[in-house]
């Protein structure tokens, strides 16, 4: 803690520091419990998102195994052209936000290929799709997981330590002041009566 003067300059500044933490305390307070809420929303999206992409995996796999001719579906089927990740703001917080990608169109030997290729083809857009989203809502998740460690080491060091310490050197300071009213009333009752016993 560092060293305060005991003066009325002093004193008032810090009246003014603790206004200042007690108003802009509610505030980060609130900005905690939203990015909390946001945080969790990307929680629930992700498990969602996650959900989705192993169920869709699941039937993938079961559904390449009935077929079970090898067709060359890692080749250049499906090539991937623009991903679309715009970005958002969520309590002071750039975050990315997914809105899509766009796929090549690749031709193939329709009699080299079996039928069953161009669904195959349509459900790996979707499962990279969702593959896609899962990326950008990890990273959303991740930034805002940094802004609430931020947020919340603010508010600990407001509650815990600027406003205790602020109060602490207010008290000190008006002791201080009140006891050197005190003594300075004091002093003049006791010249006055020193003044009283002179002039008698």
């Amino acid at each position: 803690m560092a060293k305060i003067k005991l003066t009325k300059n002093e004193l008032k500044k810090q009246k003014d520091a603790l206004k200042m933490f007690s108003r802009y305390l509610p505030t980060l307070q609130l900005k905690k419990q939203q990015l909390q809420a946001e945080i969790r929303k990307v929680e629930e999206r992700e498990a969602a998102v996650r959900s989705q992409k192993e169920s869709l995996e699941e039937d993938f796999r079961k559904w390449i195994a009935v077929f079970g001719e090898d067709v060359g579906l890692d080749e250049t089927l499906l090539v991937l052209e623009a991903t679309d990740v715009g970005r958002g703001n969520i309590a002071g917080v750039d975050i990315p936000i997914f809105q899509g990608a766009s796929f090549q169109p690749v031709s193939y030997d329709l009699w080299a290929k079996p039928l069953w290729v161009d669904k195959a083809v349509v459900e790996l857009q979707r499962l990279m799709l969702l593959d896609l989203e899962l990326r950008v809502l990890e990273e959303q998740r991740r930034l805002l997981a940094v802004e609430l460690r931020t947020t919340t080491q603010r508010v600990n060091l407001f509650e815990k330590v600027k406003i205790p310490e602020t109060r602490g050197n207010i008290k000190k300071i008006s002791i201080y002041l009140g006891d050197q009213q005190t003594a300075a009333v004091v002093r003049g009752k006791i010249s006055k009566r020193g003044l009283e016993r002179a002039a008698s």
